[in-house]
């Protein structure tokens, strides 16, 4: 028991001071004790408080920044205000003096007056006159892009099954050296199909073993014509060749139809990726490049228009509503009908580079498979224009790059006379 009154006695005699030397609560002492300077900061702060919930910002720290910032320094001679006035001009030579000394940052300053603040703003010449920091600069952007592809884009990447016609010509060589530094750079698995007119060549062979991806060599009998229609027409025979290989293989991947005369991104290939049967991107016509000599009015209507872009067309809510197709009106009397033609050399329909579909939608027996597609033995060779003809129904296409509105190739038809005189290759 005096144990236990010692230590009630000692907390009663310490409670006092457990307020850090406050005195007693008497409100009438304190009331009392309060100066007209402590009531007036007490006002003045009630005061901001409520400025302060009516304007949304802590008032008060302007207040004070206003009443205590403006001072004259005991070292120089001239006002210091927290603001820049307005009146007062900044010559590139008063911004110059208050900046490190540096060749190009001071060369590049002379007749500006960009300044913000009390401090002007650095304009480097562009582009950066050293080129080793600029390569070191991509250099780690395209590590970090390859960084975020690897841990955000693709998950479990398919493979891209690439189908290229081609044949034996003066531009070959010219044309599939493209397309092979671009499968070279794809990120993924490659299996590289090359149908050839006329048969295998051994010049052919040459320019795609260069690749160094998986590659598929094979050829059909009939020989490139020398009518664009007629080409358009075997192309597609060759294409539907290739796929024929891919359902004999089995070959599970994305295919894409890559012409030798298609000019790739690299988003492409990240982008069709995210097919899951049957999708369609944009292409940029280049209408103008096998143009020699056009008339007046068309060279007006070119130039009203903009760049002709061929793919899926979307409504407010992302889903595919039509097709935009290629306008041949302002090129009517200028188009070619040869491939050597000196004019114009317009896309037949939908041309098939915009499309890419899923691999599985070719094979048989396959139990997911959509009942919208048809099988491949049905379709007819010289029935087909596009590879809308292999579906039933052509509303399920997966319009990609933000649906269509991405430019994510283009088509470019440029082809020597067939009397050149070039050397092979």
């Amino acid at each position: 028991m005096m144990k236990l009154s010692a230590l009630q006695q000692s907390y009663l005699n310490r409670r006092p001071g457990s307020f850090r030397g406050a005195a007693p609560l008497d409100s009438s002492a304190d009331g009392a004790n309060k100066s007209p300077a402590a009531v007036f900061w007490l006002v003045l702060h009630g005061l901001c408080c409520l400025i302060s919930l009516v304007l949304g910002f802590r008032f008060s720290r302007l207040v004070f920044f206003f009443i205590f910032s403006t001072s004259i320094t005991t070292n120089t001679n001239h006002f210091m205000a927290p603001f820049r006035q307005l009146t007062t001009t900044t010559t590139a030579a008063d911004v110059a003096s208050d900046l490190p000394s540096n060749p190009v940052g001071d060369a590049a300053l002379n007749g500006t007056r960009v300044v913000v603040g009390r401090h002007g703003i650095r304009i480097r010449p562009w582009p950066h006159p050293d080129p080793i920091e600029v390569m070191k600069a991509h250099q780690i952007i395209e590590r970090v892009q390859r960084e975020q592809r690897n841990q955000f884009v693709v998950k479990n990447p398919r493979t891209v099954i690439a189908v290229t016609p081609t044949y034996v010509r003066t531009f070959q060589t010219l044309h599939l050296t493209g397309v092979v530094h671009s499968l070279m750079l794809v990120p993924y698995d490659v299996v590289w199909i090359v149908v050839e007119a006329g048969g295998v060549t051994n010049e052919t062979a040459a320019i795609i073993s260069k690749s160094g991806v998986k590659t598929i060599h094979i050829g059909v009998d009939e020989k490139m014509p020398n009518t664009w229609e007629g080409r358009h027409k075997l192309e597609a025979k060759m294409r539907l060749r290739a796929l024929r290989v891919v359902r004999e293989k089995r070959l599970d991947g994305i295919v894409m139809f890559a012409d030798d005369s298609n000019v790739h991104s690299m988003e492409l290939f990240d982008e069709i990726q995210s097919t899951k049967w049957f999708g369609a991107v944009s292409i940029g016509i280049l209408a103008h490049s096998g143009v020699a000599a056009v008339e007046k009015e068309v060279e007006e209507k070119e130039k009203k228009q903009a760049i002709p872009v061929q793919g899926p067309a979307c409504n407010a809510s992302s889903k595919l509503a039509g097709w935009h197709t290629f306008d041949p009106q302002p090129y009517e009397g200028n188009s070619a009908i040869f491939i050597d033609d000196r004019a114009t050399v317009l896309p037949m329909k939908l041309e098939w580079a915009g499309f890419v579909l899923n691999s599985r939608l070719l094979w048989k027996d396959v139990e997911d498979k959509p009942h919208w597609s048809r099988d491949l033995d049905s379709v007819v060779d010289d029935d087909i224009e596009s590879p809308l003809s292999l579906l039933k129904d052509p509303s399920m296409v997966e319009p990609l790059g933000s649906c269509g509105k991405q430019v994510l190739l283009w088509w470019l038809r440029v082809e020597a006379r067939a009397d050149s005189k070039f050397p092979a290759g």
